[in-house]
Formats: C-alpha cells, sequence, structure tokens
C-alpha cells in the first residue's frame, strides 16, 4: 500500500495515532466520524500492508546518561538487510536505514551511557562486513 492509496481516513486515523498511539478505537473513530468497526478494520488493513509497521515506547532519555547517536556505516556484503539483521542484536538501535550516497546504512542508537555506546560501536566496526563507521554523537534533541 502506497500513501497514494489512502483515502482521508486512512490518513485522519494515523495522524490521530501520531498525536497518541495509546488512544482508544473508539477515541479514534470519534475523531475521523468513522464506526469504531471501519476504524479496527483500517488499522488491521495498515498493519497488514505495513503502513504501519508497530507502536513503539518513547521514553524520556535522561539529561545526566542517556545518549544517542547516528552511526554511518559502510560495509562490503551485497545487501543492507543482512548487515541490519546483526544490528537487531542490540536493543539499543532504534532505527536502520539504507541511504544513498556514500554511507550504506544510518543507525540511530539510544544507550543508557556513553560508555555501552562505545562498546555498541565497537562491536558494530569488529563486524567482517563494516568496512567503515562514522559516529555523530546527538548534543540536542528538538523534534
Amino acid at each position: 500500500m502506497h500513501s497514494q492509496e489512502l483515502d482521508k481516513f486512512d490518513q485522519a486515523i494515523i495522524t490521530a495515532l501520531r498525536e497518541n498511539a495509546r488512544q482508544s478505537v473508539s477515541a479514534i473513530a470519534d475523531q475521523v466520524n468513522l464506526s469504531r468497526s471501519s476504524v479496527s478494520e483500517r488499522l488491521k488493513r495498515l498493519e497488514k500492508s505495513g503502513v504501519i509497521r508497530g507502536y513503539q515506547v518513547l521514553l524520556r532519555p535522561s539529561a545526566d546518561t542517556d545518549v544517542s547517536a547516528y552511526f554511518e556505516i559502510r560495509h562490503n556484503q551485497k545487501q543492507c538487510k543482512t548487515l541490519a539483521e546483526m544490528l537487531r542484536r542490540y536493543p539499543e538501535v532504534q532505527s536502520c536505514h539504507g541511504i544513498t550516497g556514500e554511507v550504506d546504512l544510518l543507525v540511530l542508537v539510544r544507550a543508557d551511557s556513553m560508555q555501552r555506546l562505545h562498546q555498541i560501536r565497537e562491536a558494530v566496526e569488529a563486524l567482517p562486513a563494516v568496512t567503515k563507521i562514522v559516529t555523530h554523537v546527538v548534543m540536542s534533541e528538538w523534534i
């Protein structure tokens, strides 16, 4: 399902979920002027088609300890997916995107300390497929 295939109700449901993914189907139905059963069916379809890939808890980072960084990774694999699957073993990896340009993967890591971030970076750098890794530590987060 592509964004062109999303009608105004699907888009309204997604907007409601972005504002509060924990709200009830009834609350969403009220906001988008559809029945609860229609919203439930649309949610199932959006999930099944991959438009909605999941729901997650975003914890407020601790100003004292939590640290976030982006890893720019270059590798020698035929497919980025192979290396991305290896990165799943680290729960601190929040996202992993194959991108265009000189970098193959852009990986967001949120760790509970700089030491843990360094451990993850060293482990990723030691993977045989990784040819180069550049780390960008997040200094401020506004959105």
